[in-house]
């Protein structure tokens, strides 16, 4: 049977160092060679290795969106009236200078994006959707729902 992704060319160890990252990315090199059971030099390589492939993109804080006072969480549908190259291209790259869109997909079908908005309250967020959101380039109509609460949210990949 083929392998067809990079995770088919990992061992048991890799997968381990993969997930234990993902559960604390601030493990020391000697913590995380601790947890998976190898000594702290073979780890460090490994890891190294991971970081090179691409594995593993990048290392970050997850903050608390409502102790830092963005208690107001949309999905922004946004369905373009074009979609050639040059208003994809542009509409793409003015969504992602807006700081408070967290997620941006491009998506089969209509609609033909979805946003994931934070903003402080509803005023915010509405300022943010006349002036931002409703201006972004080959937009035709943009529909919006209110997240009433997160069930799953930033879950480790399944290794």
């Amino acid at each position: 049977m083929p392998k067809w992704g990079k995770i088919d060319l990992m061992d048991q160890v890799d997968r381990e160092i993969l997930a234990e990252l993902q559960q604390d990315g601030r493990l020391t090199v000697t913590e995380l060679a601790e947890r998976v059971r190898i000594s702290v030099s073979p780890c460090h390589r490994r890891l190294r290795a991971l970081e090179r492939s691409g594995m593993i993109s990048g290392y970050r804080a997850y903050l608390d969106a409502h102790a830092l006072g963005l208690t107001f969480e949309a999905l922004v549908f946004v369905t373009m009236a074009t979609a050639n190259r040059d208003t994809v291209a542009a509409f793409e790259q003015a969504v992602a200078e807006i700081p408070q869109v967290l997620r941006a997909q491009r998506l089969f079908g209509d609609p033909d994006y979805l946003l994931r908005v934070v903003a402080r309250d509803l005023p915010d967020f509405q300022k943010l959707y006349d002036d931002r959101l409703a201006t972004l380039p080959g937009v035709q109509r943009l529909s919006s729902t209110l997240v009433m609460k997160s069930v799953v949210e930033d879950r480790p990949l399944p290794l």
